[in-house]
């Protein structure tokens, strides 16, 4: 086996700290991955990898080694995708990943936009209210709402997003208004549920007021709570953009504006660099373009 294909199985082993999972993403057998460090390990002549029963950790020369052999690979890479021109012309598959609502009413339409530029590319969308690790899961492009953790990805923020409190007119004629965040322990909340939904709401722009809400309806959906709001029966909490057309038609009401958390930002995220291939910086170009001109994004 050359070292080029060695050390692509190497960094894929130490990203998945598994040499099964290695194997499984690579489609290649088990043992392969096994005798491929073996022998760059034996021709470097150091222990690059430590094996237990449970995980794979890098040793400290395997560390050092892990980001010398990322960067050559995307050396090559970049080579390579420049002599076949794809620099130049966007071509192949491009999957572009985001949260379901945000993904379906703004990611989606640029994406139908930069098809009809680029007839070469096929695309395709991931939308979830999940984390999704865009290298492991072979993803080019990934909007992201939150703050972002260190890594090695690229980032361009695009926006911002607040949370929103709101409920129908209807139900605040029945139930009053709530005044301060404490109020709302006698208001019917409705939740939904997902990774990053919590019953701990906090309040202020640093968010040192929070309080405990107890849900009597929880919803699996974004889309099932607000329209359970819009129909009077609670109030709920979601992002701007999720309720920007419920609050301009006057279907939902805003609520304790005077206490929202600071607002929270939107990124496009790549893993490339610029390495990039010309199909992600298009579409980054196009969607950073887009985004910010978005009314909807603070």
């Amino acid at each position: 086996m050359d070292r080029w294909q060695a050390m692509k199985i190497f960094v894929r082993v130490a990203e998945a700290e598994s040499f099964a999972e290695a194997a499984r993403q690579l489609r290649i057998s088990p043992p392969a991955v096994t005798r491929a460090i073996s022998s760059l390990e034996d021709q470097i002549g150091v222990r690059l990898l430590t094996r237990t029963t449970r995980s794979v950790k890098m040793t400290e020369a395997g560390r050092r080694y892990f980001e010398d052999c990322r960067r050559i690979l995307a050396d090559i890479a970049d080579a390579e995708a420049s002599a076949a021109g794809s620099h130049g012309n966007p071509t192949g598959a491009l999957i572009v990943t985001g949260p379901v609502m945000f993904g379906r009413m703004h990611v989606l339409p640029i994406l139908l936009e930069y098809l009809d530029r680029f007839p070469s590319v096929t695309g395709q969308t991931l939308f979830v209210d999940r984390p999704v690790n865009i290298v492991e899961e072979g993803i080019d492009v990934a909007i992201r709402i939150g703050n972002l953790p260190d890594s090695g990805l690229s980032a361009t923020r695009v926006g911002w997003v607040r949370r929103t409190i709101c409920g129908a007119p209807s139900y605040f004629e029945r139930h009053g208004v709530p005044r301060s965040p404490a109020d709302l322990a006698h208001h019917r909340v409705i939740m939904p549920t997902g990774a990053w939904v919590s019953p701990e709401w906090h309040f202020g722009a640093d968010s040192r007021t929070s309080v405990t809400v107890h849900p009597r309806l929880l919803c699996n959906t974004n889309e099932a709570a607000i329209s359970a709001a819009e129909q009077g029966w609670g109030i709920t909490r979601v992002l701007s953009y999720q309720v920007a057309p419920a609050l301009a038609a006057g279907r939902l009401q805003p609520v304790l504006e005077d206490h929202l958390e600071s607002p929270i930002p939107v990124h496009v995220v790549h893993a490339a660099g610029r390495h990039a291939t010309a199909k992600v910086r298009a579409f980054v170009d196009l969607a950073v373009e887009r985004l910010r001109g978005n009314s909807l994004l603070l």
